[in-house]
């Protein structure tokens, strides 16, 4: 038996049963979880031996991460171009493939320069490929329940934030940080290469299926058919004339930037304001638990709610995470700053993915969200920055965390201005 035919055979007998949209809701939430390598989350565990190691500032390591960053997010809509153009399970496949490699070179850095390609190699591939790939993919499969999967599907970066810091943490004490990455590598491949080669299929359509798992066509009386259709959707050129993708853009870019200096700087601030680097690292898997549980009524407030609050909501939640991380002292603000920066990460990464083919369709979604996740990039590479040159000139980070509160602020005023764009062009092309 062919691979080919195994995975038909295998897509038959689970669509007896259930909708084959699940299976690849499971395959991209394992996806979001193995992106843990890429994600700031993992890197805060690191940075104290590496800083140790190779005798480098806090201003050095947060300067080459965030302009390392900068220069992989240049490449994502070069991505996004060909998962339109070749699928997102042949990107994807290839990847993972880099991903692994390049976790394992990170354990040789020697200097500031390789470590500086590494978090780009890695920021690159992990936070940026792949979680492309996988929202991509949830995307063309889920329509009406899209909030709900993306929701779910996200729960594989509540995972990793739970695992991956603690884990590493582990390793690190076990056999050092640069055998470390070579076992994050490793996984990468075990975790992921086998879902994709067997299980993963780019788009329902190619299936004789239909997105949510609805079994007849769209007729043209539902008014939603532009959202739903895989033959509708903006271009990048056309989105790109909108004051939609723009408003969009600078909720997101503000989100990115400040969850990823917050999770950068999670375990150093904490021990500066006191607190032991453990219970720094364990209040990753406190806020994990917090997106678990919020992250699929998250979801479903973006299918049932208008997608501007909700957006508001979101940036409220990340003003409070800056404030509480300010004031961090003890246990019992650490527990409330994790509570709170736990919700907001249910916010954070389930817009990144809910909101681009909620605003702009399917058809040219992969050009749309490769450019949109360059953004993202852009601003979580300069997320770092301000906390690192703030410690340095004046070894404290409480101001700088509440000076930078104020932009979830204007972000928030901004959102209540986005416009459906998608009427004006269904009204065009009629």
């Amino acid at each position: 038996m062919t691979l080919e035919n195994l995975r038909q055979k295998i897509v038959n007998l689970v669509s007896n049963y259930i909708f084959y949209g699940w299976i690849i809701l499971l395959i991209a939430a394992v996806g979001i979880f193995v992106s843990g390598p890429g994600q700031s989350h993992t890197f805060s565990v690191f940075i104290s031996p590496i800083s140790k190691d190779l005798n480098l500032s806090a201003t050095a390591i947060s300067s080459a991460y965030g302009l390392a960053t900068l220069v992989a997010a240049l490449g994502l809509p070069m991505v996004g171009r060909l998962v339109d153009m070749h699928g997102a399970r042949r990107v994807m496949g290839t990847v993972v493939v880099l991903l692994g490699f390049a976790c394992i070179a990170f354990g040789f850095a020697p200097g500031l320069i390789w470590l500086a390609f590494g978090f780009g190699a890695l920021r690159f591939l992990a936070q940026g490929s792949l979680m492309l790939n996988c929202t991509n993919i949830i995307s063309h499969w889920f329509s009406r329940k899209r909030g709900v999967a993306m929701g779910l599907m996200l729960l594989g970066f509540a995972v990793s934030m739970a695992l991956h810091p603690p884990a590493c943490q582990w390793l690190i004490e076990q056999v050092g940080w640069r055998q470390a990455w070579f076992w994050l590598g490793v996984s990468t491949w075990l975790l992921m290469l086998p879902l994709i080669l067997i299980l993963l299929h780019n788009a329902p359509e190619a299936l004789n299926l239909h997105p949510d798992g609805i079994k007849a066509e769209l007729t043209s009386d539902d008014a939603d058919v532009g959202k739903h259709s895989a033959e509708f959707g903006f271009t990048l050129n056309e989105a790109l004339k909108t004051s939609t993708f723009y408003i969009v853009g600078a909720g997101l870019c503000t989100l990115s930037m400040l969850v990823t200096s917050l999770h950068f700087f999670q375990v150093p601030i904490f021990e500066h304001q006191g607190l032991s680097p453990v219970i720094a690292a364990w209040m990753f898997p406190l806020s994990a638990i917090v997106a678990v549980i919020t992250q699929p009524f998250v979801g479903r407030s973006l299918d049932k709610y208008p997608t501007p609050r909700v957006f508001l909501v979101a940036l409220a939640t990340l003003f409070g995470s800056l404030v509480s991380m300010a004031f961090v002292s003890d246990l019992l603000t650490a527990l409330v700053y994790a509570i709170i920066f736990g919700l907001n990460n249910a916010f954070n990464i389930t817009l990144f993915g809910y909101m681009w083919p909620r605003y702009f369709g399917r058809k040219h979604i992969g050009s749309i969200q490769g450019t949109g996740q360059m953004i993202g990039v852009v601003g979580a590479s300069l997320g770092p920055l301000p906390l690192g040159i703030a410690f340095d000139l004046f070894e404290d980070y409480q101001f700088m965390l509440l000076t930078l509160a104020g932009l979830p602020i204007v972000a928030g005023v901004l959102t209540q201005f986005l416009k459906d764009p998608t009427s004006a062009q269904k009204d065009n092309v009629s």
